[in-house]
């Protein structure tokens, strides 16, 4: 495994850290941090679309998004660190500001899971734009083992933020579309100079 993608993985082990360090602190403080999750239509809230993906509502919610954040993430990281951090911002942008439209009046958003679609969504469309074999393989395996996740866009369960995980699917996909793709290296033949000549400046027929 290469140095870039080992960096990646440690981003977002780090990230991921910081969501089970700051669950701790909201269980000391008898959850006083989840008052910076997302209220709908609240102008003084609106700041809080930049915390929320990082707080959770108890251990059991951020442990069911801890290994799909360190999946997913750790993939888009893979991309190169910057991009990953754009991505991030995007996402949590529309996503955040999705909830904050849209969900019912007097509800409460918390949690990573806009963030994980939206890793989800750059993913399968990266592939698609990138058309490299690496971003390809990676979409595979992203629609295979986590393809049913797109059905979390949709109004099925209660208590769920559907509008988190659509919008950040949204976020995902606006981020792979808008972000600079990654060059590809250019073929140069060995042994020739500019205008069809030689190493010795012999024509090259």
């Amino acid at each position: 495994m290469t140095q870039s993608r080992i960096r990646a993985i440690l981003t977002v082990v780090a990230l991921t850290a910081v969501m089970w360090v700051l669950e701790i602190i909201d269980l000391l403080t008898n959850n006083a941090l989840d008052a910076y999750g997302i209220q709908p239509r609240v102008i003084d809230g609106l700041g809080h679309v930049l915390t929320a993906p990082f707080l959770h509502f108890g251990f059991d919610h951020l442990s069911a998004n801890t290994v799909p954040l360190l999946v997913l993430g750790s993939l888009t990281a893979f991309s190169g660190l910057g991009r990953f951090a754009a991505t991030s911002v995007i996402v949590i942008l529309v996503s955040g500001v999705g909830v904050w439209l849209t969900s019912t009046p007097g509800s409460l958003t918390l949690g990573a899971s806009g963030l994980i679609f939206g890793y989800f969504g750059f993913l399968v469309l990266r592939g698609i734009i990138e058309r490299k074999t690496i971003d390809i393989v990676i979409m595979i395996c992203v629609v295979i083992f986590y393809g049913t996740m797109i059905f979390g866009v949709l109004p099925t369960q209660t208590g769920v933020s559907w509008q988190a995980h659509l919008f950040g699917f949204l976020g995902g996909l606006l981020a792979a579309y808008v972000l600079p793709r990654r060059e590809r290296p250019q073929r140069l033949t060995p042994g020739y100079g500019p205008q069809g000549y030689g190493p010795a400046g012999y024509p090259r027929y």
